[in-house]
Order: C-alpha cells, then sequence, then structure tokens
C-alpha cells in the first residue's frame, strides 16, 4: 500500500455500556426467524426471481418453519406487487406465517404497500428510513429533527392505513436504517417516537428492527448496540428486539448470537446468506450452530442437499463446497491425522452405550442433515492409513490391522501422487484386491484336504493343491493346524525363507452371505513384515489363500 490506513480511515468508537451483561449470557431458546431471502436476497442477485423461482422459495421456506417471511418490496416493483397479490389470492400463505412488506417512510409507498397486502389474513409492514450520521448529511441534508420527522409522518400513515383495513392484522416494524452508523441516544428517540404513535400492545408488539446495514465495527460492538437499546428503549416487554445482521466485515453470524445474547428477540436473514455487497447474515448457520449446541432451532434442515438445491436454483448461484452445514465438502475429511480421528471416533462411538455425539473434526453428525457418511472421509495424496481403512471397512467390511493400513496407504499414496487425482472408495479396493487378494506370481492356491497325522494326533497333516508356473502340482505337510502345515509344505516345497509372525481374521455379511477375510503377517530374513490377504466363504480357505499371497508377494 502507498498510503497508512490511519490516514484513510479511522476505528468505530466503543459504545460507553458499563457492566454490560451479553457476554455472560448463554442462547438456549431459538428467536423469532423471519426470511428476507424473496426481498433483500432477491434485490442482490444478478438475475432477480420471476414468478416460478419466487413462489418456489416461498412454498420452501414455509416447508423450512419460517413463519415470518418477507415476501417483496411492492411499491418499488410490479413483479413484487404482482407476487404479494397471488400469493393472497391464491390462498398460498398458510394461517399461521406472516407475510412482511417493505416500504420506505413516503406517502405514495405506503398507500401503495397497503393495497398489496389487502385481503391477507396478517401481515408485517416494514417500515424504514435511514437515521445515520452520514445519510443525514451526505444523502437527506437534513438534521436530526427533519429525519426524526419522516419516520413520524411515515408511521401516522401506517397506523391510519392499518386502521381503515380491520380485517387484517397488521403489524408494524420499524427499522432506523443505517443503525449501526446512528448515535445510540438518537436511534433511541426516532424508534420511542415511533412507538408513541403506533401504541403497541401485548396482542399486538412493534417490532424495531436494528440493521447493521453496512457492518463497520465488530460482532461485540454491534452486542454492545443491541443491549444499550434493549436497556434503554422504554416499555420493552411490547417490543420485539430484531436483527438484521449483513456480512461486510465477515462476521455477520457471529454478530447476529451476540446480538441474540444481548436481549434480541428475532432475526431477519437469509438462506446460506445470500445478500448485497457480501450478504446478509446466513440463518442456516445460526441455526445449526444452535443445534449443535442442544438447541432446537424450531426450523428443519433435516434434508440439507434440498436446501441447497431450492437456492442454487431460485437464486441462480451455488452454495461454497466449504460454505458451513451445506456445503459439498465441509463433512470431508482428505488430511490423514483428521481421517484417523474421524475413524477412531466412530469406532469409539459404536463400542459407547452413549447417544452423545463425539467424533473428532465432526461437531455435528451429517446424518442430522440428510447426509450419508459417503463423503466423511475422502482419499488423495495428503490422506493416510486411517481414511483408507475407514473407506475399506465402512463400504467392504475390510478391517485391516494397523501395520497393514500403514503398508496400504504407502501404495495408493503412492498413486495418487502420481496421478494428482482424488481416489474414490471403489478405486481403492480395487487397489487393494490387485495388490493383496489377487497378489500376483507363480503360486495360486485351488484347493486343499486336512487329516488327523497318524504319528501325531494333536498334528493336522494337510494336501493342498496349487498351480505353479501354471502347473498344476500337490504339496504336503504337518503342523499343528492348517495354515502351520500349508506353511510347512511351501517351505519344504520351495525353501522358503519366511515364517508366520502374526494372524488375523473377522467375516463379513451375514448369514448365506457372509464371507471370511484372512490377515497373515510374514517375516523372512531382513524382518520386514510382508502381507497377504485371503478372501473366502471357508475360513480355511481364506487363511490358506491369505498365506498364498504373502508367499507371492514376498517373491515379487
Amino acid at each position: 500500500m502507498t498510503f497508512l490506513p490511519g490516514d484513510k480511515y479511522k476505528s468505530f468508537a466503543p459504545i460507553d455500556l458499563p457492566n454490560r451483561q451479553w457476554p455472560s449470557v448463554v442462547i438456549d431458546k431459538a428467536p423469532i426467524w423471519c426470511s428476507v431471502d424473496l426481498r433483500d436476497g432477491n434485490q442482490a442477485l444478478i438475475e432477480p426471481m420471476g414468478h416460478e423461482r419466487k413462489l418456489r422459495m416461498f412454498r420452501h421456506l414455509v416447508e423450512l418453519g419460517f413463519k415470518e417471511i418477507e415476501v417483496g418490496f411492492p411499491s418499488a416493483s410490479q413483479t413484487d406487487f404482482d407476487f404479494v397479490r397471488f400469493l393472497i389470492d391464491e390462498g398460498e400463505i398458510p394461517d399461521d406465517v406472516k407475510i412482511q412488506v417493505l416500504t420506505q417512510a413516503r406517502e405514495e409507498l405506503i398507500r401503495r404497500t397497503f393495497d398489496s397486502i389487502r385481503g391477507s389474513k396478517q401481515a408485517i409492514v416494514h417500515l424504514y428510513n435511514s437515521t445515520s450520521t452520514l445519510q443525514r448529511r451526505v444523502v437527506f441534508d437534513l438534521d436530526k429533527v427533519g429525519i426524526k420527522q419522516i419516520a413520524i409522518e411515515g408511521t401516522k400513515l401506517v397506523r391510519q392505513l392499518a386502521d381503515e383495513m380491520p380485517e387484517t392484522y397488521v403489524q408494524m416494524e420499524y427499522s432506523p436504517e443505517s443503525f449501526t452508523q446512528t448515535e445510540m441516544d438518537y436511534a433511541c428517540e426516532v424508534c420511542t417516537a415511533v412507538m408513541n404513535i403506533w401504541k403497541p400492545t401485548d396482542d399486538n408488539k412493534i417490532i424495531f428492527n436494528l440493521p447493521a446495514t453496512v457492518e463497520v465495527a465488530s460482532a461485540n460492538i454491534y452486542a454492545d448496540q443491541i443491549e444499550w437499546m434493549h436497556r434503554n428503549l422504554p416499555d420493552r416487554h411490547l417490543i420485539l428486539l430484531s436483527l438484521h445482521p449483513h456480512n461486510d466485515r465477515g462476521t455477520g453470524v457471529a454478530a447476529a448470537e451476540f446480538g441474540i445474547m444481548a436481549g434480541a428477540d428475532r432475526v431477519e436473514g437469509t438462506l446460506f446468506g445470500n445478500g448485497e455487497r457480501t450478504g446478509n447474515v446466513d440463518v442456516v448457520n445460526i441455526a445449526m450452530n444452535m443445534y449443535t449446541q442442544g438447541v432446537d432451532p424450531e426450523l428443519d434442515f433435516s434434508n440439507i442437499n434440498e436446501v441447497v438445491r431450492t437456492v442454487e436454483y431460485c437464486n441462480q448461484l451455488p452454495v461454497h463446497p466449504r460454505h458451513p452445514y451445506g456445503g459439498d465438502l465441509v463433512f470431508t475429511a482428505f488430511s490423514g491425522s483428521h481421517q484417523d480421528a474421524i475413524k477412531k471416533g466412530f469406532s469409539a462411538l459404536k463400542k459407547s452405550n452413549s447417544e452423545l455425539w463425539e467424533i473428532p473434526y465432526l461437531p455435528i453428525d451429517p446424518a442430522d442433515l440428510g447426509r450419508n457418511y459417503d463423503a466423511v472421509i475422502r482419499v488423495n495424496s495428503q490422506s493416510g492409513k486411517g481414511g483408507i481403512a475407514y473407506l475399506l471397512e465402512e463400504d467392504y467390511g475390510i478391517e485391516l490391522p494397523k501395520l497393514l493400513q500403514v503398508e496400504m496407504s504407502k501404495v495408493v499414496q503412492g498413486i495418487a501422487d502420481a496421478t494428482g487425482k482424488e481416489l474414490s472408495s471403489a478405486s481403492i479396493f480395487e487397489v487393494f484386491e490387485n495388490e493383496y487378494l489377487k497378489a500376483a506370481g507363480d503360486i495360486e492356491f485351488i484347493d486343499h484336504q486336512t487329516t488327523v497325522d497318524p504319528k501325531t494326533p494333536e498334528r493336522r497333516k494337510l494336501s493342498a493343491t496349487i498351480k505353479h508356473a501354471g502347473t498344476e502340482t500337490v504339496v504336503e505337510g504337518v503342523g499343528t493346524g492348517p495354515i502351520d502345515a500349508y506353511m510347512s509344505a511351501l517351505t519344504e516345497k520351495y525353501n522358503l525363507d519366511l515364517k508366520v509372525n502374526d494372524y488375523r481374521e473377522h467375516t463379513t455379511g451375514f448369514g448365506a452371505d457372509a464371507v471370511a477375510v484372512a490377515y497373515v503377517e510374514m517375516r523372512g530374513s531382513t524382518d520386514e513384515p510382508i502381507f497377504g490377504v485371503g478372501r473366502h466363504a471357508n475360513i480355511v480357505t481364506a487363511s490358506l489363500k491369505a498365506i498364498t499371497s504373502a508367499v507371492n508377494r514376498a517373491a515379487n
């Protein structure tokens, strides 16, 4: 930079709030949610939604559980006006859902807004005018008295028109736009003036929406501003304090959470944060953050893939693959150490009797969002033994011993390094199959028979049919069991310098579909482990195939 930032920008002054309470508050219930996807989100789109996309979004928001939905700015757009009329005339609005319509504090716009909601059962009329020092000076060229008068005159007309429409339950919302850049005492003064005209009751509270129209300070400052208003507004029990954070500093979610802690009752935002500039606050993010803390968000994101598809279709914008909760990759681990920890976490969870979710690197169960575990662990050149072992176990029932995990990971990583590509679960199994189950070499196991050795009844005599270099032959040996006898036969026939160091087995599948998998670790003169794997419906056959696999791999 050719300049010092201090020459061009100044830091935001902190709020004088002695003994602030919000830092120690714990969020224990959901706020009232209001979706502004169809208004604030829509006006930020490169191609604003037409009727069909608007209707699909509205219906989806209702399905998710939103009880308040800002459906448009009907006085500013014929498309919005017609859409509001369609919702009312065609009976699209459930009885427990309030539509919300936005209007500036100008007479002709307010009247047009009331025309749009005529005949509805209930509606929120959202009146706003900007109150910040910058907008007073630069945009309106008015002093504090003049700006407050705009709010007063607008509220008087809203009150009058609401009284003339008794068939509709009209709730008023007022936003001192650019609230975060407005002096606190002045914001409170304007809101109080509006409140005195509207005269809210316990049955019809006024909504004071305090927007971070532009996010200009850290999230804790916004919380201080909300708590200041929470403490200083009169007749607080007649007020629903609402948040409308934007995300210019990238802290919209934090600001909203702090604002709830500071006393707010309500949050306006959009799905995945679409909105002007860097966006509105992401309601999905806040709601699911609550969910992970054991708090019911009162919104249903149990099919997050459908939410993503709907939002991407309606907005014609992609949801980032790393977007919290909804992105394609948010539950995916490529890192070897992460994969190993996740694998161990799943194993520990299976063994425990607890329903408490405790998996490293996964703060939420993907299944709660309608996701399966297929994408939790994916393998590329950054991956390690844990991820490979997890995929083989989850998808194919292959439970690799630890040292075999290490060896297998080197084989897979070599392929990943060479190709620079991600390896699918099927690709990894193919590598495993070629490397261990097929283990091409001179010896092919065909069949075997075992009998009791007449000389020593505690030992077994084994006769195995194998192919060696394409020629079928029979080898015989005696040992404590089939594995020992087969090793004795092969050692005598081929003068092997190998000994069985470890042996493990397990079954996969159930009933008639059950298959045994055997793993053998051998050591030779170099003391390097050499592994073989066999798979067969018969456990002895699987074991002898594993021996054959290891011998072939040693020879290669």
